[in-house]
C-alpha cells in the first residue's frame, strides 16, 4: 500500500467518526448543532485551510493529501462548514508569502477560526480598471499611517471587521510605485461605511470613507512603497481559490461556486449551513 493509500484510508475513518449525518448533504431537520460541531472539529484538525502549517491553524498536508481530503469529503457528501472567504482564499495565502511572523502568527489562526472577516480594499471612484490611479493618501506618522480618502465597490465591507487595502504611501512617485499593502481594523471611529443601494433592494457593495483612520506600522505588509507587488499576487491567489477546503462537498459545482457561497454565508448569514438570506441564496 503506497503513502497516499494508507493516508486515504486515514482520511476515510476520520470522516467515519467525526462528521455528523447532520453535515452531510441531504441531511434532513435542524442541522444548526451539527454543522457547529462539523465546523469546530474541522478547526480543530486544521482541515478548513488543509495545505497551511499547523503552526499557523492549517492542516500541514502537502498537495496530493489535500486533494484526497477533498475527494472523501466529497464522497460522504460533507458540506462545507468553513466560511474563510476572502481571509482564506485571498490574504491568507498572500501573509504566508509576503507577512512578517509576527503578522502570520497575529492574522492567520483567527482567519482559520473564522474570528475576523475580511474585505477588500482597492477600488476608488477614479480608479477602479486603472487601479494604479488610486488616491487613497496614508501618512506616516511614526508608529502608525494616518490614511484619508475613500473606497468603492468594497464587497461585505458593512459586515466586516478588518480590512487590507492599497494606499498611496509616497504621491510623487509614478502611479505604480508609492503604493503601500496595509491592514486595519474597520471597528474606529474614522471609518464609514455607506452601502450601495441596487434596484433591487440589496447591497453587497459598499462605499468606504476614511477620515484620518489608522493602520499600524506592523500592519504593513511587505515593503513601504511596493504594495502593488503585493496586491497584484493577492489577486493572484483571489483566481487560483485554492486558499482553504473552498469546493469541497457533495456536489459538482466548480470550487469559484463554493467560495462564493462562502463569502455569502459570511456577510449575509448562515443558518443550518446554507446562506441565511434567501434572495441571495435564490440566485
Amino acid at each position: 500500500m503506497s503513502d497516499i493509500d494508507g493516508f486515504r484510508n486515514e482520511v476515510r475513518d476520520w470522516l467515519a467518526e467525526h462528521c455528523p449525518e447532520g453535515a452531510r448533504s441531504g441531511a434532513s431537520g435542524d442541522t444548526g448543532d451539527a454543522m457547529k460541531q462539523w465546523r469546530d472539529t474541522l478547526i480543530e484538525q486544521g482541515w478548513t485551510v488543509p495545505m497551511w502549517p499547523k503552526e499557523y491553524g492549517g492542516g500541514g498536508l502537502d498537495r496530493a493529501q489535500a486533494r484526497v481530503l477533498a475527494e472523501e469529503l466529497g464522497r460522504i457528501r460533507a458540506r462545507p462548514a468553513f466560511m474563510g472567504g476572502m481571509g482564506t482564499g485571498m490574504l491568507g495565502p498572500t501573509l504566508l508569502e509576503y507577512g512578517t511572523e509576527e503578522q502570520k502568527k497575529r492574522h492567520l489562526i483567527p482567519i482559520t477560526r473564522g474570528e475576523t472577516r475580511w474585505c477588500q480594499g482597492y477600488s476608488e471612484p477614479g480608479a477602479g480598471s486603472d487601479l494604479a490611479g488610486l488616491q487613497t493618501k496614508a501618512v506616516d506618522k511614526g508608529d502608525h499611517f494616518l490614511i484619508n480618502g475613500q473606497k468603492i465597490w468594497t464587497s461585505g465591507a458593512q459586515f466586516a471587521n478588518r480590512m487590507f487595502a492599497l494606499v498611496r504611501t509616497d504621491p510623487d512617485a509614478p502611479k505604480h510605485e508609492g503604493i503601500s499593502f496595509v491592514l486595519l481594523d474597520m471597528e474606529q471611529p474614522g471609518i464609514t461605511v455607506k452601502p450601495i443601494r441596487t434596484i433591487g433592494g440589496n447591497s453587497p457593495f459598499n462605499e468606504v470613507f476614511f477620515d484620518d483612520a489608522i493602520a499600524q506600522k506592523e500592519d504593513l505588509v511587505g515593503e513601504l512603497n511596493q504594495g502593488w507587488t503585493v496586491g497584484k499576487r493577492l489577486l493572484q491567489h483571489e483566481r487560483s481559490g485554492q486558499g482553504g477546503l473552498g469546493g469541497v462537498g457533495g456536489t459538482r459545482q466548480s470550487p469559484r461556486s463554493f467560495a462564493l457561497a462562502d463569502t455569502a454565508k459570511q456577510y449575509r448569514g448562515e443558518k443550518d449551513g446554507r446562506i441565511e438570506d434567501t434572495a441571495v441564496r435564490d440566485r
